[in-house]
């Protein structure tokens, strides 16, 4: 790898040596873009808020090709996210705070105002996106429970005052191709009322083979569209309606059995296909009335979502290969269903922002329908896994497990901010938040498919309760000395719920494993500095924090009782740093360079003494990001641009023993093209030197006839990919 850096950064620097102008007054170059952002539910400089934060705009979007949350995600220090198994898996990890599988999410993500009820939305399509904000460290007291990592903030595309849109056409590797849309302006002659309506398409065949098979084990089909109106009949009054639909077809379940996190020679090699079917769709309405006092908002909101997942089961070879088969004659495959109906209300009133004291205060509730089966059925060498949703098939033809609970979740919370200038230099901002989350668990199981380990223990139709609540505080000072530095320094909690597993899982004696899993809290110290230099042409940004969580999640998947269970590990601390650094030397060429480091220590765990002293899971120790964007004019309307991200995530850790540790992994994006002020011609990669890694490890059952940790299964990363897209503007 550190021949292709090398490569890097010698293309990069030729190119940027050949594409600098040669007079002296271009060596003076502008001002790096101006950010406002929200992080604190009000406009402020990027610059000035006190809060570790990386904000996107709609141009930096389009320059880095982002249109997946991962794509973001790696332009973020400090921060992971591990797409695996299915759409709706995947795992973000923030200054060490991550998450499992069925767990609640690390991060609070809000969509235009309205946050998404459950982690399985989060990967989607981004596309029409304006703004992109992503806030490091505990933000529950203002955007509360689940933001105990940090909170990402996305707005969509506001429609303008005159009629206008683009068209985006693309091609990739896969082979695969994209059509994406948009237009928004007034509707008709009105001068009030606006629309903004966008839609996406996108097919491509795979990229990771099926050597079995003999095609691509990751075929994708996403079709997603938007809609919204903006209502502002006045100046006092805003109203904003939105509905959005998005539906995936895919497959999921390609795993492979290995001992090791880096051993990458194993092929896929499932015989079944499998599928992965995910629909999300709701709407939202959003109401802004100014009063005298302040701005009242009322945001309510319905979600909903539902996944199926079929594929082949372990150990993930074809059935004459199968151990499963060699030791019973017989293979297996494996099904879940998700279904998730969400409603969700916030009031909010907040005072004017350019007052010496700034308040906030407000309420949210949100209603939550789950259901959820899992299951395993014979394979029968067909290629497709019976569709299994509500109803189980007739036992053992070919049904030989099949789980289903039932949930409703009702959470609320009050909260409110308090921001005020002591000086002209000199702010406080105390925040504090309540929530409260009442949940209850049907068994809906039937009799005849509760597994032998827990008869006499589990029913059908057992309900279970318990309420999980916490208070989220957070205080902050900000220091300004001059108009260049700004110091920041502050204490903040974080929560999230607890949740249920299987009935009776606490008595087969898996180390650390309950019927409940409990609540997780976050607690930080942070100190924080920011700065800009060159009359505004550079700029750094630095944070130290400590912090120390109870009730960390991990994963357990029992074979014995075909469960999949979350335990907590009682204290685990982390302590680390970040630092970032942005500069525009000339003008055109943009450089920069962020990088975060973790140390976790696990401090105390039930499941095992031994777990002491280790590292947290899906935590690396380090991520950075090093990259450079040049444009320069090639005729007086015709420019030219490069753009090279490179992206290096430290050894990561993936269950509470350290077993094994996944190497560094670098990874190259590049991007070039030509744009006009209508069009853009771009061609890209990532994963330009085509790295080969492991997404994600996960710790295997003790099977029988092949105990032991060779039944550990990992999920590949994504090889190299290319395309070119063309973007044209009306």
């Amino acid at each position: 790898m550190a021949k292709d850096m090398s490569r890097l950064l010698i293309a990069v620097a030729i190119g940027s040596a050949l594409c600098i102008p040669q007079t002296a007054p271009a060596q003076t170059g502008e001002g790096l873009e101006e950010i406002v952002v929200t992080a604190r539910r009000r406009d402020e400089s990027l610059h000035n808020v006190p809060v570790a934060v990386n904000a996107f705009s709609a141009a930096e979007i389009e320059a880095a090709g982002i249109e997946r949350p991962q794509d973001f995600v790696a332009l973020t220090p400090n921060m992971t996210l591990v797409q695996t198994q299915n759409q709706g898996t995947s795992f973000i990890t923030v200054r060490g705070i991550s998450q499992a599988r069925n767990s609640e999410p690390s991060v609070a993500v809000i969509i235009d105002g309205v946050q998404l009820a459950n982690p399985s939305q989060f990967n989607q399509e981004l596309y029409d996106i304006e703004h992109i904000e992503v806030l490091r460290g505990p933000q529950g007291a203002l955007y509360g429970r689940n933001a105990i990592g940090g909170a990402i903030i996305i707005r969509t595309r506001e429609p303008s005052d005159e009629l206008e849109g683009r068209v985006q056409v693309g091609y990739d590797s896969g082979p695969g191709y994209k059509v994406r849309g948009s237009v928004g302006g007034p509707v008709g002659a009105s001068d009030t009322l606006k629309f903004q309506a966008s839609a996406s398409y996108f097919d491509t065949d795979g990229y990771i083979n099926n050597a079995f098979l003999g095609e691509e084990a990751d075929p994708f089909r996403d079709l997603s569209g938007r809609l919204k109106f903006l209502w502002q009949p006045n100046d006092a009054f805003t109203g904003d309606l939105r509905f959005y639909y998005s539906g995936v077809d895919t497959q999921a379940l390609y795993f492979n059995i290995t001992d090791s996190v880096n051993d990458t020679s194993l092929p896929v090699r499932v015989n079944n296909r499998g599928e992965n079917e995910r629909h999300l769709y709701g709407t939202s309405v959003r109401l802004d009335v100014d009063t005298a006092i302040g701005t009242l908002t009322s945001i309510s909101a319905f979600d909903h979502i539902d996944e199926l997942l079929t594929g082949d089961q372990f150990n993930f070879l074809p059935i004459p290969e199968s151990v499963l088969f060699a030791a019973f004659g017989a293979d297996q495959a494996q099904h879940q269903w998700l279904d998730v109906d969400a409603y969700s209300q916030e009031l909010r009133l907040s005072s004017a922002s350019d007052r010496r004291l700034r308040w906030i205060v407000g309420a949210y509730f949100i209603a939550t329908d789950r259901f959820i089966s899992t299951g395993n059925v014979f394979d029968l060498g067909t290629g497709v896994v019976p569709r299994v949703k509500r109803t189980p098939l007739p036992q053992f033809a070919p049904q030989f497990t099949f789980l289903a609970d039932h949930q409703t979740n009702n959470a609320w919370a009050v909260f409110g901010d308090l921001s005020y200038d002591i000086t002209e230099r000199l702010e406080a901002d105390v925040s504090l938040r309540y929530d409260r989350d009442e949940r209850r668990n049907r068994t809906d199981t039937p009799e005849e498919f509760i597994p032998e380990a827990l008869q006499g223990i589990a029913t059908t139709g057992e309900i279970r309760k318990k309420t999980w609540d916490d208070l989220q505080p957070k205080v902050t000072l900000r220091y300004t000395p001059n108009d260049t530095w700004m110091f920041y320094g502050g204490y903040s909690r974080g929560f999230r719920s607890g949740g249920f597993n299987q009935t009776g899982v606490g008595a087969t004696g898996i180390p650390g494993i309950h019927d409940l899993f409990d609540q997780e809290t976050a607690d930080t110290f942070e100190i924080g500095a920011k700065g800009q230099f060159a009359e505004g042409r550079a700029e750094i940004a630095v944070s130290v924090y400590a912090t120390d969580a109870k009730g960390s999640y991990y994963f357990v998947f029992d074979p014995a009782t075909s469960t999949q269970n979350l335990g907590n590990l009682e204290k685990v601390e982390y302590r680390g740093a970040e630092f970032e650094a942005n500069a525009r030397p000339v003008a055109g060429l943009d450089l920069y360079f962020r990088v975060g480091y973790t140390d976790s220590e696990i401090k105390r765990s039930s499941r095992a003494p031994t777990d002491v002293g280790n590292q947290a899971p899906l935590v690396s120790e380090y991520t950075g990001v090093l990259g450079a964007q040049y444009r320069r004019p090639l005729t007086t309307a015709l420019f030219g641009f490069v753009r090279a991200d490179y992206e290096r995530i430290g050894p990561t850790y993936w269950y509470p023993d350290n077993y094994t540790v996944r190497d560094p992994v670098d990874l190259v994006n590049l991007r070039l093209g030509i744009e006009q002020e209508r069009w853009s011609l771009t061609a890209w990669s990532r994963n330009l030197f085509n790295q080969k890694y492991n997404a994600e490890w996960s710790p295997g059952p003790p099977f029988f006839p092949n105990p032991g940790p060779t039944n550990n299964f990992v999920f590949k990363g994504m090889p190299r990919v290319w395309g070119v897209d063309f973007i044209y503007r009306f």
